[in-house]
C-alpha cells in the first residue's frame, strides 16, 4: 500500500483545515495520487463557529467530511516527523474521539517523540506514507503565552468539539444559576462571561452570546438577567486592530449600548478554580493587583502558537534534498524559519525555503539567497513569505491553496508567484449588525450584516451546507436557538 508502486505522483497534503482541504478539493486526482494526512476527519467552516457555540446553527452546517473529497488514501492522524531526504512521513493514528481543540492537551510529550497533543490519551500506532510532493498545511494551535491555568480552565474556539463544550457550559451555569439553593453571591460569579481577546473570534462570540442571552434565555430565566454580565479582555489599546479606527469605535460603541463590556490594556496572568462556588473560575489581572475577577466561563480567543510538528522539523539537519531549478547546495542545511511567529518560510511559489545550517535562527528571516525545495510546500497558519506579512487568515489560506493547486494541475508551479487579494475583513457585532472593512468601502450596521451572511454562505465548500446554514438560520429566527444539552 505504501511502496512507490502507483503510476501518477503521490501529493500528501498534511492538514484538513482551510489549506490542506483546499487544496485537495482543488487537485486533479485524474494527475495525482491525492492523500491526506488529518487528525480529524473534516474540514470546519471556522467563521461560523461562533454561531454554533450559542445554538445559531448545528455544528454538522459547518462540517464537510474529508472522505467525501474521494481521496486516493485517507489516514487520520498525526504527523510525527518528516524524513526530507527519504521523503518519508512518520504518522502516528489518532485513536481519541475527542473533537475539542488540542491546545490545552500539549505537554512535553510533543517536544519529545511525538506532536500529538493529547499526552495523557492512548498512543496510537506508527506507520510510514512516502510521498513525492509534500504540502504542509497542519495550521498552527491557540497561543497561551504561558499564563498560568489558560489550559487547565479556559475554554478554546477553534473546533466544532470546542463550540459543542463552551454551549454545554453556557446552558449548565444558567441551570445552576435558577437553583433555589444558589445565592445571589454565587449567581453574580455563575453568569459573569469573560471573553479574553479582542479579535474577529472573539467579539463575534461575544455578539452570538449576547444575541443569545437576549433573544432566548432572556425569556426563560427572566429573573436572572440583573446577574448576567459578558466581559472582552484584551491587552492591546482598542479591539479589531485590523479595522480603521472608526469602524472599531462603531463597534465598542453598539457593545456599549448592549451592555457588553470591553476591558482594553488589561493582562490576564491567572485563571484558578473558585473553592467557593463549584464551576466558577477567579481571574488575576494586572491592572487589579491582588482584586480576583470572577467568572463562570472563559473563553480564550488570543495569539497563535506554531504545530508541534512545525517546531520539531525546523530544529532538524538534513542533507540536502532536491532544490527548485536544479541548483546543488553542500553541507548541511535546515528549514528557513520567521523568528517572531516561528512559521516556515517559503518563496513566492509556496515552496519551502532552506538555509545553511550555520544560519542564526533569528538571521533566518534576512538570509540573502535561501534556496528553495523542489517538491516540498507550505501553505496555511504554518508558512509565511519572507517579505510580506499576511495575516493568519482562512482569506490568506485558501487562496494559497487554489494557487498551488492550480499550478499543479497546469504543471506551472514556479512559473508565477502568489499574490494575495484582499476581500476585505468583516465581524458580526450582534442584533443584525456587523462591520466590514475593504479597499472598495467601509460599511457597518445591518448593510454590513446582510455581506457578511451572504459571503460565508456563498463560501460554504458544499452544496449540501449552502442549503443546511439557511434553513437553520430561518429556524433560529422563527423558533429561537436550541438550547437543548445533550
Amino acid at each position: 500500500m505504501f511502496g512507490h508502486t502507483y503510476k501518477k505522483e503521490r501529493v500528501v497534503i498534511l492538514g484538513s483545515g482551510w489549506a490542506g482541504y483546499g487544496f485537495a478539493r482543488t487537485l486533479d486526482p485524474n494527475k495525482f495520487e491525492r492523500v491526506m494526512i488529518s487528525p480529524r476527519s473534516y474540514f470546519v467552516f471556522t467563521p461560523l463557529l461562533a454561531g454554533t457555540a450559542v445554538g445559531t446553527l448545528e455544528f454538522r452546517a459547518t462540517l464537510e467530511s474529508v472522505r467525501r473529497l474521494d481521496l486516493d488514501h485517507f489516514h487520520q492522524g498525526w504527523a510525527d516527523d518528516i524524513d526530507f531526504n527519504r521523503k518519508v512521513i512518520r504518522v502516528e493514528a489518532n485513536v481519541s474521539d475527542d473533537l475539542a481543540s488540542k491546545a490545552k492537551q500539549i505537554t512535553s510529550r510533543t517536544s519529545s517523540s511525538s506532536n500529538s497533543p493529547s499526552s495523557g490519551s492512548k498512543q496510537g500506532e506508527f506507520f510510514d506514507v512516502p510521498y513525492d510532493k509534500l504540502v504542509i498545511a497542519c495550521g498552527s494551535y491557540s497561543q497561551t503565552f504561558g499564563i498560568d491555568g489558560v489550559r487547565e480552565h479556559a475554554f478554546f474556539l477553534r473546533d466544532v468539539g470546542d463550540a459543542r463544550k463552551i454551549r454545554l457550559k453556557v446552558l449548565q451555569l444558567f441551570e445552576k444559576a435558577a437553583l433555589p439553593t444558589t445565592s445571589d453571591e454565587e449567581r453574580n460569579k455563575l453568569l459573569h462571561f469573560a471573553i479574553v481577546g479582542g479579535g474577529p473570534t472573539g467579539i463575534e462570540f461575544a455578539a452570538e452570546l449576547h444575541d443569545l442571552i437576549r433573544d432566548d434565555l432572556s425569556k426563560l430565566y427572566p429573573g436572572l438577567m440583573e446577574f448576567v454580565a459578558v466581559t472582552v479582555y484584551d491587552v492591546a489599546p482598542k479591539v479589531l486592530p485590523m479595522f480603521d479606527q472608526s469602524l472599531a469605535t462603531y463597534a465598542m460603541n453598539h457593545f456599549k449600548r448592549e451592555g457588553i463590556h470591553v476591558k482594553t490594556q488589561h493582562h490576564l496572568t491567572r485563571i484558578r478554580p473558585d473553592e467557593d462556588c463549584e464551576g466558577c473560575m477567579k481571574l488575576n489581572i494586572k491592572e487589579y493587583g491582588d482584586e480576583e475577577v470572577n467568572a463562570g466561563i472563559v473563553v480564550w480567543s488570543t495569539g497563535l502558537m506554531q504545530n508541534p510538528l512545525i517546531e520539531k522539523v525546523s530544529g532538524k539537519v538534513f542533507g540536502c534534498p532536491p532544490i527548485a531549478g536544479g541548483e546543488s547546495l553542500s553541507g548541511q542545511i535546515k528549514l528557513q524559519r520567521d523568528p517572531k511567529t516561528g512559521s516556515i518560510l517559503t518563496d513566492h511559489h509556496l515552496r519551502v525555503n532552506v538555509v545553511p545550517e550555520e544560519t542564526p535562527v533569528e538571521k533566518d528571516n534576512d538570509f540573502p539567497h535561501p534556496s528553495a525545495m523542489s517538491d516540498v510546500y507550505a501553505i496555511g497558519d504554518c508558512a509565511a513569505l519572507p517579505d510580506q506579512v499576511l495575516p493568519a487568515t482562512a482569506q490568506v489560506a485558501s487562496q494559497k491553496a487554489v494557487y498551488l493547486a492550480k499550478g499543479f494541475n497546469k504543471g506551472s508551479v514556479g512559473e508565477k508567484e502568489f499574490k494575495f487579494k484582499n476581500w476585505g475583513s468583516m465581524t458580526y457585532l450582534g442584533n443584525w449588525k456587523a462591520i466590514h472593512q475593504s479597499s472598495a468601502d467601509d460599511l457597518k450596521g445591518w448593510t454590513a450584516w446582510v455581506l457578511w451572511r451572504t459571503a460565508y454562505l456563498t463560501k460554504s465548500m458544499s452544496i449540501r451546507n449552502k442549503i443546511m446554514v439557511p434553513i437553520y438560520w430561518c429556524i433560529t429566527w422563527l423558533f429561537g436557538r436550541d438550547i437543548s444539552r445533550f
